[in-house]
């Protein structure tokens, strides 16, 4: 199966939309995304339809964790966000979680003509997103070590490295964004 190309946007399109993934009637979609080998980080690559239907599946159905797809200004899916709660999921036991933190990840997927700022722009409107919660003042990631083009996107919008951490998968980087991090990075007022 081929990975839908997403395009065109440019970085000023805008805003994103969001809405919870359909792991059933997604899972196509994310099935192409997440086995890509542009996907590697994702851990993925091997999984069939019906793996990517199930861990969406799980998902949907944990209290503590959430899919979403982000929709371009045409409302097609354009990239997926997750976000969890730390102190219940992928963190427990490696750090010490603070009220208002909040668990991210997100993917773009491959495509054929690439734009260029489409991905800065994609986690800029995923903290965004984050941040129009009140409740949530800091945003946690853990992305692989080796995964140097995630640290640069991360530290543009204003993440702050804490630590190497071992998880059970991969060796990660705990980092931290603030509401005011994002804010004097960004410039964006979430």
């Amino acid at each position: 199966m081929s990975t839908p190309a997403v395009g065109p946007f440019t970085p000023a399109v805008g805003p994103f939309a969001f809405r919870p993934l359909d792991p059933l009637k997604d899972a196509e979609l994310l099935h192409g995304w997440v086995t890509h080998p542009k996907a590697a980080f994702w851990m993925m690559q091997d999984a069939t339809l019906e793996d990517v239907e199930r861990a969406y599946l799980d998902i949907a159905a944990d209290e503590h964790h959430h899919a979403l797809l982000g929709l371009g200004p045409d409302g097609e899916p354009a990239f997926l966000m997750e976000k969890y709660d730390p102190a219940h999921r992928e963190l427990v036991g490696l750090y010490e979680p603070r009220p208002g933190d909040i668990g991210m990840h997100f993917l773009t997927p491959a495509t054929d003509t690439p734009v260029h700022g489409f991905t800065r722009s994609v986690i800029t409107a995923v903290m965004a997103h984050l941040f129009e919660d009140p409740a949530v003042q800091r945003v946690v990631v853990e992305p692989d070590v080796g995964n140097k083009a995630v640290h640069a996107l991360n530290a543009a919008v204003g993440f702050v490295p804490e630590r190497e951490i071992q998880k059970p998968e991969k060796k990660a980087l705990l980092s931290f964004c603030t509401r005011d991090q994002f804010l004097a990075a960004t410039g964006v007022d979430a």
